[in-house]
């Protein structure tokens, strides 16, 4: 028998504690969304990538043929965490631009100028390929290293043929959920959107399709508006892709009711959603991203995170990690701010980002949850209480990170 056919087996054993999710159903949402179930001095089993069994360490059977031990001694697991919402694919930084910003020149403004998006389209373009694959894999690296097994990115800094496509490739190959983004903001050799959505629809999605998961469209002012997104995600759900938008992130213009009419699987951003958008979110299947570093970056105000989820709203949360508005690819950061900005309960920021986060990547029945049958991704919390993932704010809080049933990362 070769090593490739023995089958792989991990017990993580002696864990102080270990907190998941509780029950099966996905996205969480009410009270629902804090429910954790927390065990003491447990154990997971990994067997061939899956979690075979978790329970505490009185109940571990003696197992026999090769198993590989981790020691977890003073150390608490939680399922790996999920980014639903990463623009983690791009060349270049724009360091500059956060300068001048925090010198007081707007986002709104930066991008009139040619900066924002657009400068990072330039130097996406520039980075070719293999430019781009070697970005992505340092900032997977990152990523893995604060706790994040799951991860999704997205095009949009090409807005060419040539470079959304070899995006979303670099993204599917390098392990992650791509989404096509062709619809970020205007190419810079398009004066319309309209003719934009054009070339898009025409030239681009056909490719796209084939390639992504799902599709996504910036509804904002000086992107696209809603007629134009409604086109967009029309034509990206007949050529079979899910459907997830950007929307109410400076202004509210629509994107909540336009996201429920067309059975989006996501709204993102919300940091300008007022009641009735909030009502009608409530009201829907539609999981709002909530992403509070970019917020924070921006120096705008944070999302109504407590109203949405009084009102029965289902709430993920992600880092949109991206080198403009949110160059933050931490998940227990977005956890602290969380809880200390959007006012969640420990218990509902770990939810929003494992479980919910995956449904909103179409993956609640493998990742977000310890439990037997889902992957075996977890994280190893350097903690007496696992709640420290929140509490200890941008601290060395990840002691290891295991993915697939093997460890992926060690601090």
């Amino acid at each position: 028998m070769t090593g490739a056919d023995v089958p792989s087996r991990l017990v993580v054993r002696d864990l102080a504690q270990l907190a998941t999710p509780s029950g099966t159903l996905a996205p969480l949402r009410g009270r629902s969304l804090g429910d954790v179930d927390v065990l003491e001095d447990a154990y997971v089993l990994c067997e061939d990538g899956l979690v075979a069994a978790v329970g505490r360490m009185r109940e571990l059977p003696e197992l026999d043929g090769d198993v590989d031990e981790l020691d977890a001694r003073g150390l608490c697991a939680i399922p790996g965490l999920v980014d639903c919402h990463t623009h983690a694919c791009f060349g270049g930084d724009r360091v500059d631009e956060f300068s001048l910003r925090a010198g007081g020149a707007s986002y709104e403004e930066l991008h009139a100028a040619g900066g924002g998006i657009l400068s990072t389209v330039r130097a996406t373009r520039e980075a070719g390929r293999e430019g781009l694959r070697q970005a992505l894999r340092r900032h997977r690296g990152w990523m893995l290293a604060a706790g994040t097994t799951t991860f999704e990115a997205k095009s949009g800094y090409g807005l060419d043929r040539e470079t959304e496509i070899a995006a979303l490739e670099v993204i599917r190959e390098e392990g992650g959920v791509p989404t096509f983004l062709g619809a970020h903001a205007v190419a810079p050799e398009f004066d319309d959107a309209d003719e934009y959505i054009d070339f898009l629809l025409a030239e681009v999605l056909p490719a796209a399709a084939g390639i992504a998961e799902a599709g996504d469209v910036f509804v904002e002012r000086g992107a696209f508006d809603v007629g134009q997104a409604r086109r967009y995600l029309h034509a990206c759900r007949e050529a079979g892709l899910a459907m997830r938008l950007h929307g109410d992130q400076f202004t509210e213009l629509g994107a909540v009711p336009l996201a429920v009419e067309v059975g989006a699987r996501s709204v993102d951003h919300l940091e300008a959603t007022g009641e009735t958008g909030i009502a009608t979110l409530a009201g829907s299947d539609v999981v709002g991203v909530l992403l509070p570093a970019s917020a924070l970056f921006l120096d705008r105000p944070m999302p109504q995170a407590r109203s949405m989820i009084e009102a029965g709203a289902a709430i993920a949360l992600a880092t949109d990690f991206n080198p403009g508005s949110s160059f933050c690819e931490s998940l227990p950061v977005v956890c602290s701010l969380a809880c200390t900005q959007l006012h969640l309960s420990p218990a509902e920021a770990l939810s929003a980002c494992t479980v919910n986060a995956a449904h909103v990547l179409g993956r609640a029945d493998q990742a977000g949850r310890l439990t037997a049958g889902y992957a075996a991704d977890l994280v190893l919390l350097h903690a007496p209480d696992w709640r420290h993932l929140a509490y200890h704010l941008a601290g060395p809080v990840v002691a290891a990170v295991v993915q697939g049933g093997r460890v992926a990362w060690r601090r």
